[in-house]
């Protein structure tokens, strides 16, 4: 493996790992209807600000999440830039088990009876 590859795996652990919570996970599905205030993502999971505060840190860190400041508000919205890391690991062990299948296919066909 090489650094590049590296890299992109540990960034896809990352976003995984941020995935594997299920409050995380509902506040990328909350956040992905629109923008939604620090306060409104606490109220809506029932959990504190120093909790949701905590969950969007881990998002943002991964590239899932973003927040900016309107006026005394946190807003918080989606970054595509986690979302393309997935979308570039499914892409990339999609490739891997096709052509794994395609062998095997290959070697059952060889071993078939009447070849």
């Amino acid at each position: 493996m090489n650094q590049a590859q590296a890299l992109q795996t540990d960034a896809a652990d990352q976003v995984f790992a941020a995935l594997g919570d299920a409050t995380r996970r509902a506040i990328v599905r909350l956040v992905a209807q629109g923008p939604q205030s620090v306060s409104a993502l606490a109220a809506a999971l029932d959990v504190t600000l120093t909790a949701i505060s905590q969950h969007l840190r881990i998002l943002q860190t991964c590239g899932l999440l973003r927040t900016r400041k309107v006026g005394r508000v946190r807003m918080c919205e989606l970054d595509g830039q986690g979302l393309d890391v997935l979308a570039h690991w499914v892409a990339a062990n999609r490739r891997m088990w096709e052509q794994r299948f395609d062998a095997l296919d290959a070697l059952l066909q060889e071993d078939a009876p009447g070849k």
